[in-house]
C-alpha cells in the first residue's frame, strides 16, 4: 500500500507540475466545449449589456472595498500601539492584497497587506505577527454581515428546504465562532511566542489581532464599516444583474453574493473560475427563470466586474509600492512570522526583497 502511495505523489519538478497542470486545464476545457452551455449564447448574452449599470456596479465594488479598508484600519488602530498607518497607506496595502488573492492560490493576498504595512512602518517587536492577527480579526468581523445575509436569504429568496436547514446550520456554527472569537479577544495574552508550535503561534497571533473586541466603540465601528461594504456588494450583484437585463428581485442577488463568497472560500486556482460561474447560474436557473447559459454569461461578467476593481486597483498600488508579482509569491506564512521574541533590528535588510521579510 505504502508502496502504491509513494507513486501517487505530485511531481517536484516546476516543469512536470505545469505541464500537469496545463493537461488538467485542457481536459476541463475540452469538457466545457463539448458539454457545457451554449457559447453563442453565452455571446449573446454580453451583446445586449447595458453598460451604465456595468459602470454603476463597479463604482458599488470599489465602495466596497474602500468600506473594508477602512474597516480593517479601525483593527489595526485597536491592536497596535502609535504611530498608525494612515488611510492611504492601509487602503494600498488592502488593494495589493486584493490583487494577490485574484491572482495568485492560497490567498496569499491575507500576508501581502501585511508586507506592505510593514515596509512603510517603524519596525519594533512583533509588528509583523500582530498584523497578521489584525488580518484574522477583520476576517471574523466578516462574520456578522454574512450571518446578516444567510437569514436575509432564508427570509425572502426561494431556495430548497434542504438549503434552508444548511443556511441555518452554517448560522450556528457562525454565531459559535464570533463568541469564541470574542472570549478568546477578552483574555490578556502576553506577547512572546518563544517555543510555541505553528499552531499556537498561529492561534496567539489571532488573539492579538482580536485586541479590537475588547473595546465595543471599535468594535462596533468595524463591524459597521464591514456591514457597509457587504451592503454595497450586494447592490453591486443587483446593478450587475440590471446590465445583463436579468430583471431578478433584491433576493436573488442575495442568493448569487453568497453562493458566489462559498465558491471561492477555497481557491482551488486562480479566480475558480467555471466553479463561480456554475454556482451563480444554477439557482437563477431553478428559482428565478433565468435561462442556464444566460445566468453563466452573467457569472463571467460578475466575476470580470469584481476583478475590474481588484486587479485594477490593486495593480495601480502594487506599482505605487514599488513591488512585484514574483515578489507577492515568496511571501511567508503566518506560522513564519516573528513575534516580540526576536530582535527586528536584526533581520537581514529588506531593500532588495522588502515584500520576503517583515519590517
Amino acid at each position: 500500500m505504502k508502496q502504491k502511495l509513494r507513486r501517487l505523489r505530485p511531481p517536484r519538478s516546476r516543469t512536470a507540475r505545469l505541464a500537469a497542470a496545463l493537461v488538467f486545464f485542457a481536459g476541463v476545457g475540452v469538457l466545457l466545449w463539448l458539454h457545457g452551455p451554449s457559447w453563442q449564447g453565452i455571446a449573446d448574452a454580453f451583446a445586449v449589456v447595458r453598460w451604465q449599470w456595468v459602470v454603476l456596479a463597479i463604482a458599488l465594488n470599489l465602495a466596497s472595498v474602500v468600506a473594508r479598508a477602512l474597516a480593517w484600519r479601525t483593527v489595526i488602530r485597536q491592536a497596535t500601539p502609535p504611530p498608525h498607518p494612515g488611510t492611504m497607506l492601509v487602503f494600498s496595502a488592502f488593494s495589493v492584497g486584493l490583487f494577490a488573492n485574484a491572482v495568485l492560490p492560497g490567498r496569499i493576498g491575507e500576508l501581502a497587506r501585511v508586507a506592505v504595512l510593514t515596509r512603510k512602518l517603524p519596525r519594533r517587536r512583533g509588528l509583523w505577527a500582530t498584523l497578521v492577527g489584525t488580518v484574522f480579526a477583520h476576517r471574523v468581523f466578516d462574520l456578522v454581515p454574512v450571518l446578516l445575509l444567510v437569514l436575509y436569504v432564508v427570509r425572502t429568496a426561494k431556495i430548497p428546504a434542504w438549503a434552508i436547514t444548511s443556511l441555518l446550520a452554517f448560522i450556528g456554527v457562525g454565531a459559535a465562532l464570533f463568541t469564541f472569537a470574542f472570549v478568546s479577544a477578552r483574555r490578556q495574552i502576553g506577547s512572546s511566542i518563544d517555543g510555541l508550535g505553528a499552531a499556537r503561534r498561529v492561534i496567539t497571533m489571532a488573539r492579538q489581532g482580536l485586541a479590537v473586541m475588547r473595546t465595543p466603540l471599535g468594535a462596533a465601528v468595524a463591524i459597521s464599516l464591514q456591514i457597509v461594504g457587504w451592503v454595497c456588494q450586494l447592490l453591486a450583484v443587483w446593478t450587475a444583474l440590471r446590465a445583463f437585463d436579468i430583471h431578478a428581485p433584491l433576493p436573488a442577488a442575495a442568493v448569487v453574493l453568497l453562493l458566489m463568497n462559498v465558491a471561492t472560500v477555497f481557491p482551488l486556482w486562480p479566480g475558480n473560475v467555471g466553479l463561480v460561474q456554475v454556482a451563480i447560474a444554477t439557482p437563477l436557473a431553478a428559482s428565478y427563470g433565468v435561462a442556464y447559459t444566460h445566468g453563466v454569461a452573467f457569472g463571467f461578467g460578475l466575476q470580470a466586474i469584481e476583478a475590474s476593481v481588484g486587479i485594477g486597483v490593486g495593480l495601480l498600488f502594487l506599482a505605487h509600492e514599488g513591488l512585484s508579482l514574483a515578489m507577492l509569491r515568496v511571501m511567508p506564512t503566518a506560522d513564519q512570522a516573528e513575534m516580540g521574541g526576536e530582535d527586528e533590528d536584526s533581520q537581514p535588510d529588506t531593500r532588495h526583497a522588502r515584500a520576503r521579510v517583515p519590517g
